[in-house]
């Protein structure tokens, strides 16, 4: 189990707090020279693939029997439930511009997928892994957890640290490698996290990160290529936050074709969401017009849904304490842990 013991005095910094003494046991970090590059590029052996049809259609029976088709992973908002859900084998872009929100909303996905009991891997190649907790953290507490209303600073930021402890052992791991990597270092590390921690959802952040050269669309084509068939062979589920295109005007709506490099991308994925802010509702209450609160300060428009029969787009409200997406305006933040907020 994780320990966030030994935090220190009351005015360290957040980040300090999280980080502690051992960030390595704490935040159970996977570093790059952990992995064996060469034995995780390996695919599987060709001949366990071929399989009897029979196989599948017991694997069908006991879908129907067991009810296992109702028991899906979905997203955290109930008004995508039963549009989408996450299936094992499937890749899902999330793009958006610069400043989008796409990051941060993955972060609360992967904070609902281990609600849900599953492993997850977070592989960001722009933030180090305590950035990445830290603002995962505030969504986990719902609230801005930096400057809260308590009577005791230092029991409050020990029982929280405490609370995700708990709610974060043996189930979320981190990748801790920052700025440009290899495909070739990305793909070993999902075989590695697959096959040694049995993690079934992978978040990388981002393809950019990934694949040197904007204009290389074969790179960019081959390197999601290899996912695709990653995803497929480990039965896990593969999130890739992508970039788009800069618009003409920052308050136009983008759609899939606007994703930055090779148009190959949304072809060979299983669902395509785009992250886009209100950004005309922002610009109108920045320059002191009256805006109607009602209209969403976010779209998580999906774009396209290979195995499902909706696409969607789910207005979305900005919690600002929390930095958390909610459903409506007004409503409050989610509860992860089931707890409710911690009073100090």
């Amino acid at each position: 189990m994780l320990s966030f013991l030994n935090l220190g005095g009351i005015k360290m910094s957040l980040e300090e707090r999280a980080i502690g003494l051992d960030e390595a046991r704490k935040l159970r970090i996977v570093k790059s020279e952990q992995i064996d590059v060469e034995k995780y590029l390996k695919h599987n052996d060709v001949t366990l693939q071929v399989k009897s049809a029979t196989d599948w259609l017991d694997a069908i029976k006991d879908n129907y029997l067991s009810g296992a088709k109702g028991k899906q992973i979905v997203m955290p908002w109930t008004k995508t439930q039963g549009e989408f859900a996450y299936r094992p084998g499937e890749v899902t872009v999330y793009a958006g511009g610069n400043g989008g929100g796409k990051s941060l909303i993955c972060g609360q996905i992967a904070l609902h997928l281990v609600k849900q009991q599953q492993k997850v891997c977070i592989a960001s190649f722009e933030m180090k892994p305590e950035r990445t907790l830290e603002r995962m953290l505030r969504q986990f507490a719902g609230e801005f957890v930096d400057d809260p209303l308590t009577s005791d600073r230092e029991a409050y930021i020990t029982n929280l640290l405490s609370r995700m402890d708990n709610f974060l052992s043996e189930q979320m791991w981190l990748y801790d490698q920052q700025g440009s990597t290899s495909p070739e270092k990305v793909i070993a590390m999902c075989r590695y996290c697959a096959i040694e921690l049995g993690v079934q959802h992978i978040v990388i952040d981002s393809l950019m990160k990934c694949v040197k050269g904007e204009d290389d669309f074969n790179g960019q084509k081959n390197f999601v290529d290899e996912l695709t068939a990653l995803a497929r062979d480990h039965n896990v589920h593969i999130h890739l936050v992508h970039h788009i295109r800069k618009l003409v005007n920052e308050e136009i709506q983008p759609n899939k074709n606007d994703l930055k490099g090779s148009g190959s991308i949304s072809d060979q994925v299983d669902n395509v969401f785009l992250m886009w802010r209100n950004k005309k509702k922002e610009n109108s209450r920045n320059r002191g017009e009256q805006v109607d609160e009602l209209q969403p300060d976010a779209y998580l428009m999906c774009e396209k849904q290979r195995n499902g029969e909706y696409q969607e787009w789910y207005g979305l409200f900005y919690h600002a304490s929390s930095q958390q997406f909610v459903e409506n305006p007004g409503s409050p933040p989610m509860d992860f842990d089931n707890k409710g907020k911690f009073s100090g």
